[in-house]
C-alpha cells in the first residue's frame, strides 16, 4: 500500500479470545498465547503470498535470535489454509530458513488482530509483554522504521 505503518494504542491487554485461542502449529501441536505467560512474545500475522510479510521475515528471524536469551519468543501465524497450504507453508519456511514457531491463524484469531488495528492489511505484528499486554502493534512493514520500532519495543518489554 506504500503508506507508513500505523501504530494503534499500546499497552492494552491482549483480548481474551486471542490469548486463549488454540493455535495449530505447523508440527501439529496446539499452543495458546497464554502458554507463553512470563515470556515476551512477537506475534506476527502473515501469509506466504504477502510481499511485505516476506520482507519482514528476515528481521523477525534476526530479532528472535538476538533476543532469545532474554525470554523472547517469535510466533508467526499464517492466514492460509492448513489443509490446502501445508506443503506451501512448509516449503516457504524452509526457503526463508524460518527458525521460529509457525502456526495457523484461525479466522477468529485473525479477525481479533485485525480488529485491534481497524485495518485489514498484513503483516500485523504484536509485541506482547510477559504479563499479556500489547506494548506495540505494528501494521504493515517498513524496512527501516519497522525493525527499529520492534527493537525499541522489545528493549522496553524485556526490561519490564
Amino acid at each position: 500500500s506504500g503508506s507508513a505503518p500505523s501504530e494503534p494504542a499500546a499497552m492494552a491487554p491482549v483480548p481474551a479470545e486471542l490469548l486463549n485461542a488454540e493455535i495449530q502449529m505447523l508440527d501439529g501441536k496446539p499452543v495458546r498465547l497464554s502458554d507463553y505467560a512470563g515470556k515476551v512474545v512477537i506475534l506476527d500475522l502473515w501469509a506466504t503470498w504477502c510481499p511485505p510479510c516476506r520482507k519482514e521475515i528476515p528481521h523477525l528471524i534476526e530479532l528472535g535470535n538476538e533476543y532469545k536469551d532474554r525470554g523472547v519468543e517469535v510466533i508467526g501465524v499464517t492466514m492460509e489454509n492448513p489443509q490446502a497450504d501445508l506443503k506451501k507453508v512448509r516449503d516457504f519456511a524452509r526457503e526463508f530458513s524460518i527458525n521460529y514457531k509457525l502456526g495457523w491463524a484461525t479466522r477468529e484469531m485473525a479477525l481479533s488482530v485485525l480488529e485491534l488495528s481497524g485495518r485489514d492489511t498484513i503483516p500485523q505484528t504484536l509485541i506482547i509483554t510477559r504479563d499479556g499486554r500489547i506494548i506495540k502493534h505494528i501494521v504493515g512493514f517498513h524496512p527501516v522504521r519497522t525493525p527499529e520500532s520492534m527493537r525499541e519495543a522489545l528493549d522496553q518489554a524485556v526490561s519490564l
